[in-house]
């Protein structure tokens, strides 16, 4: 547990520098393009950013506590729910930019967009949730199971894979895994939940 803590407190310093970095990496064309002249001041977009935030937090709290009676209602795993469902109805907007931009053969803003929003997840909300969970007493860590583990491992590789360039055959096979992947979450039983129900039996 003071390991997974300590981790996440270097990740966290490690993602700020990350935005810049992907911008000098993406950047090309778009860098010539002149400057777009702001609709809203700085100020009024921070009070808009907090009070979106205090919002979704609300909202959020709600989800979390609607999650399980769905998956009871719907005969439907928690693991499928939170890993396929939630992600893709809250990223519909950025999925949708992403495929507007491919279809424009933009695909270092598609990419740059990916990256981005996986970088963010992995080194900003997952060692901000440890710490906030360390700070409430929660015992949040870095122990993910074998299933999870394995998953994110193959499907890291299958997109190195890619090397940079694409056609229709690659592309199928990403959706073929995304749809593996949905598949073997959807039968997958986590080993805590069969011992819960071992014990309860």
């Amino acid at each position: 547990m003071h390991v997974d803590r300590g981790l996440q407190l270097l990740a966290a310093n490690y993602y700020p520098p990350c935005p810049q970095s992907e911008q000098e990496g993406v950047g090309g064309e778009d860098e010539s393009d002149e400057e777009e002249a702001p609709e809203i001041t700085q100020w009024e977009a921070i009070g808009w950013l907090a009070f979106l935030i205090v919002w979704v937090s609300v909202l959020s709290g709600y989800l979390v506590d609607a999650i399980q009676g769905v998956s009871d209602s719907f005969n439907m795993p928690v693991a499928f729910i939170s890993v396929l469902l939630l992600p893709n109805v809250g990223n519909a907007a950025e999925h949708a930019s992403a495929i507007m931009f491919a279809m424009k053969d933009k695909l270092d803003i598609t990419l740059g967009g990916a990256i981005g929003s996986s970088t963010q997840i992995s080194m900003f909300v997952i060692p901000f949730c440890v710490v906030v969970g360390w700070i409430m007493g929660q015992p949040m860590d870095l122990n993910f199971q074998l299933f999870e583990t394995t998953t994110l491992f193959i499907s890291v590789s299958r997109g190195i894979y890619v090397e940079g360039t694409s056609n229709y055959f690659k592309g199928l096979m990403l959706i073929l895994c995304y749809l593996i992947v949905a598949a073997s979450f959807f039968v997958h039983v986590d080993p805590s939940e069969v011992e819960a129900t071992i014990d309860g039996n």
